[in-house]
């Protein structure tokens, strides 16, 4: 474990690390942004993990759906997710080449929605599914090798905006049309990973519930990522 003591962090950022654990003791922390995985996260003696996730609940109900056993819950979530993405497209249409920008590092509209592509190759037609197929080529994955590059993924391809939106359309139907006929029997049941070496490595054993859990929240989680990313563009833009 590393310790720090009387370090000056300022301006520290800290990406897909682990801080499991971590003790900050004495600290100054003004203007910080956490984001991420967190848990029995207490602040001055405060667990404040309810607190914030009952207030992301108010503002997003979506995640009650999200979190849902029941099939029509899922259906009706899944719905408001697309429809949350169509009028974020349309609002990025209004802005030519601002789906190509990015802020803070983070992916752009565009690799958003091309790591989606693959979060439902993988998640959904393999984990949910048990599809042997080669993913969709523009899609974005992990980047762990080697996994970032495999299994049909084409690291060179830049496609436009209407050919992403094309592919996830189309997959948004076929997830909608598999959310008509589930039951929650099925949704209970072990996923059919196929046994192979296919990113995720980790999904074996997993539920088909738990499986279907991870697109739903990669979509919103997504989603949330590229709407403050799009409000920090064009707030630039204002000055």
């Amino acid at each position: 474990m590393t310790r720090y003591i009387d370090e000056d962090l300022h301006g520290a950022e800290f990406r897909e690390c682990d801080l499991t654990g971590a003790r900050l003791i004495g600290v100054v922390m003004q203007d910080a942004v956490i984001d991420g995985l967190i848990t029995n996260l207490v602040v001055n003696g405060v667990e404040v993990t309810e607190y914030v996730e009952a207030e992301l609940d108010r503002r997003h109900p979506v995640r009650v759906l999200i979190r849902s056993e029941d099939p029509a819950d899922l259906r009706e979530a899944s719905r408001q997710l697309n429809a949350g993405w169509a009028a974020t497209i349309e609002r990025i249409r209004r802005t030519p080449g601002i789906e190509r920008r990015s802020v803070n590092d983070e992916w752009s509209a565009v690799q958003t929605m091309r790591h989606l592509v693959f979060v439902h190759d993988a998640w959904f037609r393999r984990c949910c599914l048990g599809s042997t197929e080669l993913f969709t080529p523009m899609g974005i994955g992990t980047t762990v090798e080697p996994y970032r590059g495999a299994h049909g993924l084409d690291l060179s391809l830049d496609p436009a905006l209407d050919e992403i939106v094309s592919v996830r359309d189309a997959q948004a139907a076929e997830l909608e049309a598999w959310l008509d006929e589930v039951t929650a029997v099925q949704l209970a049941a072990r996923a059919p990973v196929p046994d192979d070496d296919v990113w995720p490595p980790y999904a074996r054993g997993r539920l088909v519930r738990q499986c279907l859990g991870t697109v739903l929240n990669e979509t919103f989680e997504h989603h949330r990522f590229c709407v403050r990313d799009l409000d920090l563009i064009e707030a630039q833009d204002a000055r």
